[in-house]
């Protein structure tokens, strides 16, 4: 089917490129003319704005919008809702917390305008292994769109979830799983690390990805990184994050569901940003104040 596209990043040009082995027609749009010229090498059709991109679709068109979550996303939907018409769609498959696709889609309804969220995993492997799509929308249009998420997605890798928002808001308890599990990792390996055995990491974790209940797709990717650096000693431990896990906590919070595990594996990553803390300061100081225990200046 016929295809517009906002964002040529690493997983929108992978996934125009997913869609072009497919047939799909597919313009595209990015701020960069050189990521432009890229995909065209794909077989995709360039544009050279927004404007151009809608002028090159059929009605009723679809414009997928791949740009970074926040303001970038925000403006785009502006942007691209003001050129579309009635029985357009726009598909956001970027991180955006659910509540802006309810508020996003209701706008968008007068005119006559579809809105879809598909919350998206797979990362840089996508284009190979496909991606894990999570729609929210109306039934009829994602029915529509099906031909599109079947090409993106692996074999039942993706479903309708519900209505608007319905998608982000499952990606979002999905990435917040993926921080859980990725600290539960680090603390084992950390502790392995420092074992007086002398423990080959890189073969450990290659052994658990047999057979071994704590098997994953994460400890696929941890057993490949410790066999290039087994001491991850090129790499520094500030480790950033995209949001979800705090929209995650803010809603476990409304809805009172204890969330221990993702608010101590989100609070590790906020501590890894510091180069020194001030409350391990206080800390020593405390304990040197009431007990004349020995600090270091």
């Amino acid at each position: 089917m016929e295809l517009g596209f906002v964002g040529l990043g690493k997983m929108g040009m992978n996934m125009v490129t997913r869609l072009r082995r497919d047939q799909h027609r597919i313009v595209v749009f990015d701020r960069s003319a050189e990521l432009v010229k890229q995909a065209e090498e794909q077989g995709c059709i360039g544009a050279s704005s927004p404007a151009d991109l809608v002028g090159k679709l059929t009605a009723p068109r679809a414009v997928w919008i791949m740009v970074p979550s926040g303001t970038p996303t925000e403006e785009t939907v502006q942007t691209v809702g003001a050129l579309l018409q009635t029985g357009d769609t726009i598909i956001d498959g970027g991180n955006t917390r659910f509540h802006d696709d309810v508020r996003r889609a209701a706008s968008l309804k007068p005119k006559g305008i579809q809105y879809v969220d598909a919350g998206t995993s797979g990362g840089i492997w996508g284009l190979k292994v496909g991606y894990c799509l999570m729609v929210g929308g109306d039934a009829a249009t994602v029915t529509r769109l099906a031909p599109v998420f079947k090409t993106l997605a692996p074999e039942s890798g993706w479903a309708h979830v519900g209505g608007v928002g319905a998608g982000h808001y499952v990606k979002m308890v999905h990435n917040g799983i993926e921080y859980s599990m990725m600290q539960g990792y680090a603390e084992g390996f950390e502790l392995m690390s420092k074992s007086e055995y002398n423990l080959d990491l890189a073969r450990i974790a290659d052994l658990w990805t047999h057979g071994s209940v704590v098997r994953s797709w994460l400890l696929e990717l941890a057993a490949g990184a410790l066999k290039d650096d087994p001491r991850l000693a090129t790499l520094k431990g500030y480790v950033q994050d995209s949001g979800e896990g705090r929209w995650m906590i803010a809603d476990a919070i409304e809805k009172d569901v204890p969330v221990p595990t993702l608010t101590a594996a989100l609070f590790t990553r906020f501590r890894s940003r510091q180069g020194e803390s001030f409350a391990e300061k206080m800390l020593a100081a405390l304990r040197n104040a009431f007990g004349g225990h020995s600090v270091r200046r």
